[in-house]
């Protein structure tokens, strides 16, 4: 079976990653490429890297795009409010990598974003799409979660689930490359203000803070509030996120060692690993890994999660979706070893 699909936000990182994907994928075909400011240019003028650059992007109205069997929309916050609408409309199977349809109530969404969600009455049509916590089998709208949720959810979720820690008191710091920030031309992303330092960003105001809390209790059901610290480091994509935990109890590292195993025994890209793990051992990759550790002094459990903010916290995961959507084997062109050195 070979299923068509539209990408909206080929031009873009992400965008540029799930076109590459799709070509590789032996069940999927691209036969729509959609893009903003790009419309109209060649695929090789944003993504020379790309094989068939030949290609012609299109807009991204709906009216443009013809009928196909999924889309994968990889567009900024606010674009896909719309375009997200109108295909669910069509009856067209859609995966949103965005903002606009992860969160769960008109509420949450305000928390995030500071501003009301235009179309709070679509939320509710939307699954939460991160494939080894939230089935998503036969879905029909998909919400990709955010890379900082993706990351520290997969270490944390088990962990509350069993009992063992305290989901009131969650502490989560993170570090992302540069390309978690998009593709936009910004002063402040420019190699001359990133090399050679560290900075925080969204300090106690970071949209992915509610979706952290939301992931837990959904998957749950325990009410969770989270500290969450992002920073930008001077690398070009990977992701390490270390999350704080109080323990409920005395328990060893072992036990959080079986929990974590147990939750993922089967799910093809998280493993769980006895080391701190490195960016660069998942980069490339549709891989998680999750080391978790005790601090016996303090009573907390530290969880540390490595991605590919790309792929595992973007296009990679959009597409596993997408291999369960359409009921497809799950890790089906999708790279499960990383790029080194």
């Amino acid at each position: 079976m070979t299923v068509s699909v539209a990408i909206l936000g080929a031009s873009g990182y992400a965008g540029g990653e799930l076109v590459r994907l799709v070509d590789a994928h032996p069940s999927l075909e691209a036969t729509y490429l959609g893009a903003h400011s790009a419309a109209g240019g060649r695929l090789a003028e944003v993504h020379p890297q790309l094989a068939r650059g030949e290609r012609v992007l299109g807009g991204i109205d709906p009216p443009s795009v013809p009928d196909v069997d999924l889309v994968l929309m990889a567009l900024p916050h606010g674009a896909s409010t719309g375009p997200g609408i109108a295909f669910a409309d069509r009856g067209v199977r859609v995966i949103d990598l965005g903002s606009d349809f992860r969160l769960d109530t008109p509420d949450r969404y305000l928390e995030a974003h500071g501003a009301a969600h235009p179309a709070p009455a679509a939320l509710t049509r939307w699954m939460y799409g991160l494939p080894e916590l939230f089935d998503v089998t036969n879905a029909r709208l998909v919400a990709a979660p955010g890379c900082y949720p993706t990351a520290a959810l997969l270490g944390l979720i088990p962990l509350v689930r069993a009992g063992l820690v305290d989901a009131g008191r969650i502490v989560v710091d993170a570090m992302s490359g540069l390309s978690g920030a998009g593709r936009s031309l910004r002063e402040d992303l420019l190699f001359g203000s990133i090399a050679e330092g560290v900075r925080a960003y969204g300090v106690a105001s970071h949209r992915h803070r509610p979706e952290m809390e939301m992931g837990i209790e959904l998957a749950t059901g325990v009410d969770a509030t989270v500290v969450f610290t992002p920073h930008l480091v001077p690398m070009l994509r990977g992701m390490l996120v270390t999350t704080t935990i109080p323990l409920l109890r005395s328990v060893s590292r072992e036990d959080l060692f079986e929990v974590l195993t147990e939750a993922y025994e089967g799910a093809p890209f998280v493993d769980v690993v006895d080391r701190s793990p490195q960016t660069r051992w998942v980069v490339g990759s549709n891989r998680a890994l999750v080391a978790p550790f005790v601090d016996e002094p303090s009573g907390n459990a530290i969880v540390i999660s490595a991605i590919d903010n790309l792929l595992k916290g973007a296009a990679g995961q959009a597409i596993q979706a997408a291999n369960l959507m359409l009921g497809l084997p799950e890790a089906m062109g999708l790279p499960a070893a990383g790029l080194m050195p």
